[in-house]
């Protein structure tokens, strides 16, 4: 697989187009810290680390929904494989006027890019969410 992260919010954007309550990933640090992340800012119930159906570590997404809607709206991938996206910290941009969130991984770990710019790193923008 070239792109773990975009593998995953396409798993998410699948199953809340199919109004799933949990979907499953392979399971790895960086999804893990996205999905912090995504918790964090209220997009996703919460996650759990499990043993997928082969023996293999898994990843339990519990999506979450607001009278019958998904809350996530928008999910896209921003930095991939074939063109990385760096920006400084004065660079990040605000998803939807603030809205929105832009997850970012710096140096001091992968944050929401309101944390970022109160921590003052810039680094590589993983995705945009609204």
């Amino acid at each position: 697989m070239n792109d773990p992260i975009g593998d995953m919010l396409t798993r998410i954007r699948n199953a809340q187009m199919r109004r799933r309550s949990t979907v499953m990933t392979p399971a790895s640090k960086l999804r893990a810290w996205v999905l912090d992340v995504l918790k964090d800012e209220g997009y996703i119930r919460g996650y759990e680390k499990v043993t997928g159906e082969n023996g293999h570590p898994a990843i339990e997404i519990s999506l979450k929904y607001y009278e019958g809607e998904p809350v996530i709206r928008e999910l896209q991938r921003v930095s991939k494989p074939g063109r990385r996206v760096y920006l400084g910290v004065s660079d990040v941009p605000q998803v939807r006027q603030g809205l929105g969130i832009s997850v970012v991984s710096t140096s001091k770990g992968v944050m929401s890019d309101a944390n970022a710019r109160a921590a003052n790193v810039g680094g590589e923008v993983l995705c945009t969410v609204f």
